[in-house]
């Protein structure tokens, strides 16, 4: 019986990672051509950016809360990296510029949740209003054109036939994962996210974390952004709709609490490509754009509630 419960748990703990493998397996024998290479340096591509921006919300959902302004803070980086990109100036000039745009709204919206104590989706969703509007009026609505060949090569460059924008996923995997296991900050972290009244009568200092996290979401952003604008070789006003929700959906269906202080960056990882992998999917076998939302939502919502029910029984 104990062997049997250890088993169920198992299945539980790494319930969204099955489900991935199934998946990749069940395209692969529909549409033998979804596993060809090319395709799969398209999915690291399109999972890349999506997956680095999924870690910045994951350290604000870890601490209780959630950032609806990233998509725009994507789009408000991008042109600001577009602009200082035309190759004046050297390249670090509109990643920096770019990481600190971000940086700046997420310190902004931190003060405003942990210090001014409004709720996270009123604050980020005035933000995120905000800061689109900010990144159109600097562009004056139109794209940003003319970013040198040498910013352009950052998201087309390759390593060892692996795409650049892959390899700096990866970097951020690792640093996120060394930051949330194997630090003190990561552990105050959860603990905010687990009980933020009993975090700070242990004496943690439970509002430079929060604002700490959502610095974080809007650096990693901020990067985002950079990447963005070197990937469609424009800075686009308009870029990133709907961003902040993929990013919300790769957290949740990797297996992070929206209550706050339960996730894994593992986790994290498997939704950002369970996500670009249903669409990349659905794409290769014909589906129309309008059924592709609905197939999506069906598989996230199905996903989630199988592994939040296996995680009760567990408990």
């Amino acid at each position: 019986m104990k062997q049997n419960r250890n088993v169920k748990a198992l299945i539980s703990d790494y319930f969204i990672f099955v489900i991935f493998i199934v998946l990749v397996v069940g395209l692969t024998i529909l549409k033998p051509s979804f596993i060809q290479p090319g395709n799969l340096a398209n999915i690291l591509k399109q999972a890349s950016i999506n997956g680095i921006l999924s870690f910045g919300m994951m350290f604000v959902i870890l601490a209780g809360g959630f950032d609806m302004s990233v998509g725009s803070t994507v789009a408000f980086a991008g042109i600001i990296a577009a602009l200082l990109g035309n190759g004046d100036y050297p390249l670090i000039l509109p990643l920096i510029a770019a990481m600190v745009s971000g940086l700046c709204v997420g310190i902004v919206n931190g003060v405003g949740v942990a210090v001014g104590e409004l709720p996270p989706f009123i604050m980020t969703l005035g933000t995120m209003t905000g800061v689109r509007g900010l990144a159109l009026l600097i562009s004056n609505g139109k794209p940003i054109t003319g970013i040198s060949p040498e910013y352009r090569a950052v998201a087309a460059g390759s390593v060892a036939g692996i795409p650049m924008l892959a390899v700096f996923l990866v970097i951020v995997i690792i640093i996120c994962s060394f930051v949330t296991s194997k630090t003190v900050y990561g552990r105050r972290v959860y603990a905010c996210g687990g009980n933020l009244q009993a975090a700070r009568v242990a004496g943690i200092n439970t509002t430079m974390i929060r604002i700490s996290t959502f610095a974080i979401a809007g650096l990693l952003a901020g990067f985002c952004g950079f990447l963005m604008t070197s990937r469609v070789t424009i800075g686009q006003p308009t870029a990133a709709e709907s961003y902040e929700m993929d990013a919300i959906t790769a957290c949740v269906v990797g297996g992070v609490s929206m209550s706050g202080g339960v996730g894994k960056p593992w986790g994290v990882v498997v939704g950002s490509l369970l996500i670009t992998v249903i669409a990349n999917g659905l794409d290769i076998l014909g589906v129309s754009s309008h059924w592709q939302k609905i197939v999506k939502g069906l598989i996230i919502v199905l996903a989630v509630l199988i592994d939040v029910k296996g995680k009760g029984k567990k408990n």
